[in-house]
Order: structure tokens, then sequence, then C-alpha cells
């Protein structure tokens, strides 16, 4: 059976934590000075996370298998403050944990759409696949990264260009 790391982003998304976010938010914003629409320019919004504990559905054989479904809801902040939060889940396709993960981020009324093959090391490649409000044309990638540490945290960096 795979280590609980392993899978822990997803628990990414992986992923959730005690904190949970009420109503819109207005504090996300970019590292570039630049708008949140970007208009066909990169922007980079980077988040640090604290993920929610990890959550398994074991469908199979106990530990994690083939089919198990892993689902989060993790916490978003910037400098300290909850900006937002994002949910998903990832159905596991091998017992080493490797699962084929979906997630959406929540900045206020605004979503942001991801997927990612989650697997061993502890950063991740996302795909952004779309959004809604403000990023309603988003496409870009970004980088989901575990610390690995007791207080379950890691950092969410997202390159997001909207037309």
């Amino acid at each position: 059976m795979p280590s609980r790391r392993c899978v822990i982003a997803v628990g990414s998304a992986a992923l959730v934590s005690a904190l949970l976010i009420h109503g819109p938010v207005a504090g996300a914003s970019p590292d570039n000075g630049d708008d949140r629409s970007g208009h066909g320019h990169p922007v980079v919004l980077r988040f640090d996370v604290q993920f929610s504990p990890f959550h398994i559905t074991d469908l199979g054989e106990t530990g994690v298998t083939a089919g198990d479904l892993i689902d989060f809801h993790d916490t978003l902040l910037q400098n300290g403050r909850a900006v937002g939060d994002e949910v998903g889940s990832c159905v596991v396709v091998d017992p080493s944990g490797l699962a084929n993960c979906t997630g959406v981020v929540r900045l206020g009324e605004s979503t942001i759409t991801y997927a990612f093959v989650n697997a061993p090391p502890p950063e991740k490649t996302l795909a952004v696949t779309g959004g809604s409000g403000t990023y309603r044309t988003a496409h870009g990638d970004g980088v989901l990264t575990e610390n690995g540490d007791a207080a379950n945290t890691g950092t969410l960096v997202l390159t997001v260009i909207t037309d």
C-alpha cells in the first residue's frame, strides 16, 4: 500500500480543512499588478494551501486500489488570509496512488477549473481547463506543491490566460 503522503495532495487537492470560505472574496489578486482578466496575457495567481484531511472512499479491497475515490476541499490563503477554496475529486487507477484528478478553485463568484495526475513527487502539474465569471475563458497551467509537513500545507501557483 502506498504511503499516505503519496496521495495527500489530492486530499487535493487536493484535500478538506476545517476552514470553510463563505461569501464573495475580493482579495485574491495576481502577483503582477495586472487586472485579473489578463486579456490574453498570463496572470500568475499564488496561494498558500491548507489541505483538507485526507479522505478516501475505499470501494474495493482494503487499502488504496483502482476505483477508489478521493475527495478534497482545501482553503486558499494569501498573506495568511483566506481568499478562496478549492474542491475536487480523484479516481485512483493504480494501487501506487496514481489517480486522475479534477478540481475547481473558487474565488468569490468566479471559478477556475483544472485537472492533474496525482502521483509522486509532491509537486503536481495542473492543466487549467476553464472557469467562470472573471475566468470564463481561462486556460493555462499550474503547480500544486505539498510541503509534506505535519500542518498539511502547500502552495498553488496558477498561470492563467483569459481571452
